[in-house]
């Protein structure tokens, strides 16, 4: 009877072929949970990034499916306008590049924004340039000239890796040149963080001159070759919007709603940053309460956003995502607030943001 068995597995089967699709599974969506802002939605983007039609090393569609399995909602092809070292294979327009990888950002439902990257000596260094209509305009002999072809565009213009050492090896400087591009519109935001490092300098700039807070991948190679790649999310802007539409996004970005998100920290505008915090965390009621007024409460993060605590005392406590943690009160006969500074939450170059938590009362 075994042998009956076999014998006629072997004969319903193709010899020929036998397919295995257990050995390459489907990739799955990588999915982060943001926290819920009344009146918004938070729009995960990558605004740097680069193909085979400048000096990356993938073509067009394989950025919109990373993409997708890193849970990012919007991204933007920034290839070289200036610097095409595969000019001689890959000739043509650079729309083309936003044309061949439309219908797969469309079958994944990601925000592709049509964008390129002005490549000049420093200053102004490089420049992205995002929401165009015809890249081909910016490449021009004069910088001048390409970005304020990409404004008459209605283009949002931001200032790559200001501290990248190629250009500024000793140093991150604020130059004269930036200064007037900002008071010509020319530049609305600043990468604060660039593929592995961040300019902490460069906080204070975006706070004190009004820029948006921008943080990206700058990918050349296939994502999962990042450094740091499994342990941390995707560098990413988080763009604070009224709705999920690239028209609503670009609105949201020229009004400065952007936070930048890396390696396990945020830096951004206090509004939002604070908007950010409280819809993270959860504060549970007091409990183990003592004669002397002494208690503890919960906090739970709902997110995938960590967050660190420092309280008064100087002690620390890590609220890792989708977790919880127990912290002690003194005396629930004091005021009902505690107060923390979130050390991985930046305001400025030295600065980060200090809440006040209210507690829940039995």
């Amino acid at each position: 009877m075994i042998f009956l068995i076999i014998g006629n597995y072997l004969v319903a089967q193709n010899l020929n072929v036998v397919k295995e699709p257990e050995v390459f599974p489907d990739q799955p969506r990588r999915e982060i949970r943001m926290p819920q802002l009344e009146g918004y939605v938070i729009i995960k983007g990558d605004f740097h990034l680069h193909t085979v039609f400048s000096d990356g090393s993938v073509w067009p569609t394989v950025r919109v499916q990373e993409a997708w399995r890193d849970g990012l909602d919007a991204i933007a092809i920034s290839d070289h306008v200036e610097y095409r070292p595969k000019r001689e294979f890959l000739s043509g327009s650079l729309n083309q590049v936003h044309q061949i990888a439309l219908p797969e950002a469309e079958k994944y439902g990601i925000i592709l924004v049509k964008s390129a990257e002005i490549t000049r000596r420093m200053p102004p260094g490089h420049l992205n340039a995002l929401f165009l209509n015809d890249i081909d305009e910016l490449d021009t002999e004069s910088w001048q000239e390409a970005l304020e072809a990409a404004r008459k565009q209605g283009a949002f213009i931001f200032w790559n890796h200001p501290g990248w050492q190629a250009q500024q090896p000793d140093t991150c400087i604020w130059f004269d040149e930036h200064e007037k591009l900002m008071k010509q519109d020319l530049i609305h935001g600043v990468e604060v963080y660039n593929f592995d490092e961040w300019y902490p300098v460069a906080l204070n700039w975006c706070r004190e001159k009004n820029l948006a807070f921008i943080a990206n991948s700058d990918i050349h190679e296939p994502v999962p070759y990042m450094p740091g790649y499994s342990n941390y999310f995707r560098p990413m802007t988080l763009v604070i919007a009224r709705e999920k539409t690239e028209q609503a996004m670009k609105e949201a970005m020229f009004n400065r709603q952007t936070v930048a998100f890396f390696a396990g920290k945020l830096a951004g505008p206090q509004l939002w940053l604070e908007k950010m915090f409280y819809a993270s965390v959860g504060v549970g009621k007091p409990f183990n309460i003592k004669p002397d007024g002494s208690a503890s409460i919960t906090l739970s993060n709902l997110t995938d956003i960590p967050i660190t605590l420092k309280n008064d005392q100087g002690k620390t406590f890590q609220l890792e995502a989708l977790s919880a943690v127990v912290i002690p009160v003194a005396n629930l006969s004091q005021p009902t607030e505690l107060p923390f500074i979130i050390t991985n939450f930046f305001t400025g170059t030295e600065e980060n943001l200090r809440v006040n938590l209210q507690l829940n009362m039995p």
